[in-house]
């Protein structure tokens, strides 16, 4: 059924780049260097109370399982950024388990934005269809470079008591081959920081050139 004219498919003004990888991959530090505005999806994780939130055999909350996202608020957050230019978003505090208040990202006329946070790739689908995608990358490292990465920023920032950190590097470490596996699946292409960063360069770029 064709779309009624009294109701179209907002037109994208603005696409995504989503930027996916391990945890301590990388991806904060190369979005903020990319110059583009960022939307930083782990602001939509659940709280900490939230019923549905997945489990280990130990009962912690897996903090890493797709299941403790609200992935259909993070789309509609990029969709109004790529449509609107503007979107309410939370602001999340990992070491409080929850939201802890909300502002307004604006892309000031941006033709691209990077959207980066470890499940990014969960929404390559979506955002292909509706006409959103800039390009979608995972940073990979070596699987103990990455490891020393995340713990000297989760210490740095105080995420968790660091018994916890040490227990989820170790197994984030032992998975990191196959995060990285199920995120390529899913459509976001491996890369380096580099190339990563000559890819979003290349998406600001056309964004850019249709702006004209």
């Amino acid at each position: 059924m064709s779309d009624s004219p009294l109701n179209p498919v907002p037109i994208a003004r603005a696409r995504v780049v989503l930027l996916s990888g391990p945890s301590g991959s990388g991806k904060s530090s190369l979005a903020e260097r990319s110059g583009l505005p960022v939307l930083q999806l782990d602001d939509f994780y659940k709280d900490g109370d939230d019923p549905t939130l997945p489990r280990l055999p130990d009962g912690s909350v897996d903090w890493d399982s797709p299941l403790s996202w609200h992935r259909d608020q993070a789309v509609a957050a990029i969709r109004a950024l790529g449509t609107a230019g503007r979107a309410e978003v939370p602001v999340y505090s990992i070491p409080d388990n929850g939201r802890v208040s909300a502002r307004v990202l604006e892309l000031g006329g941006a033709g691209a934005f990077v959207a980066e946070g470890i499940f990014a790739a969960e929404i390559v689908a979506d955002c292909t269809a509706e006409g959103l995608l800039g390009d979608a990358l995972c940073l990979r490292n070596g699987a103990l470079t990455t490891a020393w990465w995340r713990l000297r920023r989760d210490v740095r920032e105080g995420r968790k008591s660091l018994p916890v950190l040490l227990r989820r590097g170790w197994r984030l470490m032992r998975a990191e081959r196959g995060i990285v596996g199920r995120q390529a699946a899913l459509g976001a292409r491996p890369c380096t920081g580099p190339e990563a960063g000559r890819r979003i360069r290349a998406v600001a770029a056309a964004g850019e050139l249709s702006a004209v």
